[in-house]
């Protein structure tokens, strides 16, 4: 069988990545150019700012990918764009430039879902995943819980009422002063504090997650009690988010009858998350993680999902566009 290679194109937010990645599990190349420290000073991702960024650096990304994957335009089989979810403007800037490439060269363009590529890093990771599975996938956009049936068919069991686990994160780091990004501060910060400190959880029957209520909570105390302990603040955060987290998983797993839950996107990175899911193991559960690098956002996990939706027939036409709210277990025309 010939080997295919799918370069990814990645630029939903405040990253401009493209990789080369071969048979959809085997990268040659994933370049990221962030725009975190861009957008630092105004204590997050700025959409106008974020889009310009990637229309400056994005020839050069993918200048750098094929380079250092050691191949040229002609030997790449697909070009797979991220078109959504995301900021429009950024994504359009990724999905307008794959579009010219795959006119330019006839390539075939494969669009891809930016939620699926999360799910994919873990293909990269792991060579023998295979589906079915669950996957918990935690980002600043995100918190599902999907059945993931095949390499192309997914079913939401659960999702956010409200805010995403890393939206939750960020704004308890603004809240005790940690500054943007706030997943990564939270996660060290809390590792000298002691979970002491009595959070409120939302209690919803079905496999839904709430975070916006932890978080008031943790806006009000710090307002009230400004001499809190930031650490101890933050590892109580951590503590209840990471219940809920698991519990929900557990009932997703008892409900699917599976063994196997893999974890993706950016929060999936975070250490004290990782552990409580690793006791999974113990009750006879198969746990998952992306290495690190794979956690946020990248175009390698873009171009593992692109070979899978090319090799099951899921190819798009020149009428590509940016889908900012695109949904998981919807399909579009493309």
């Amino acid at each position: 069988m010939k080997d295919i290679l799918v370069l990814g194109i990645e630029s939903s937010c405040d990253e401009t990545s493209a990789a080369v990645v071969k048979n959809g599990r085997e990268v040659l190349s994933n370049v990221i150019n962030s725009q975190i420290k861009i957008h630092e000073k105004f204590g997050g991702v700025v959409p106008e700012i974020a889009s310009r960024s990637h229309t400056e650096v994005i020839n050069l990304v993918v200048k750098q990918a094929l380079e250092q994957a050691n191949v040229t335009l002609d030997e790449i089989d697909a070009i797979a764009p991220t078109y959504g979810p995301g900021l429009v403007g950024a994504l359009l800037v990724g999905v307008s430039y794959a579009k010219g490439l795959s006119f330019a060269t006839g390539k075939t363009l494969v669009g891809v879902n930016h939620i699926e590529g999360h799910i994919a890093a873990n293909y990269i990771t792991y060579k023998d995943l295979k589906p079915p599975f669950i996957c918990l996938i935690i980002s600043g956009g995100h918190t599902h819980l999907v059945n993931i049936k095949s390499y192309t068919e997914f079913e939401i069991l659960g999702k956010t009422k409200d805010d995403a686990v890393g939206e939750a994160f960020d704004k308890v780091a603004r809240v005790v002063g940690l500054g943007y990004p706030g997943g990564p501060k939270v996660d060290e910060l809390a590792k000298k504090g002691i979970p002491n400190i009595e959070l409120p959880r939302t209690h919803i029957n079905d496999l839904n997650f709430s975070f916006s209520g932890i978080k008031t909570a943790i806006l009000n105390l710090y307002h009230k009690n400004p001499e809190t302990n930031k650490a101890d603040l933050c590892a109580s955060f951590e503590k209840n988010v990471a219940e809920v987290l698991v519990k929900n998983s557990l009932k997703a797993l008892k409900q699917t009858e599976s063994k196997k839950i893999a974890l993706a996107g950016g929060v999936s990175a975070n250490s004290y998350i990782r552990a409580e899911f690793s006791k999974l193991e113990e009750m006879g559960i198969k746990v998952y993680y992306p290495e690190l690098k794979l956690c946020t956002d990248n175009a390698a996990m873009i171009a593992s999902a692109g070979f899978y939706n090319l090799i099951n027939g899921k190819k798009s036409n020149l009428n590509l566009n940016a889908v900012p709210n695109l949904k998981i277990d919807k399909d579009i025309e493309k």
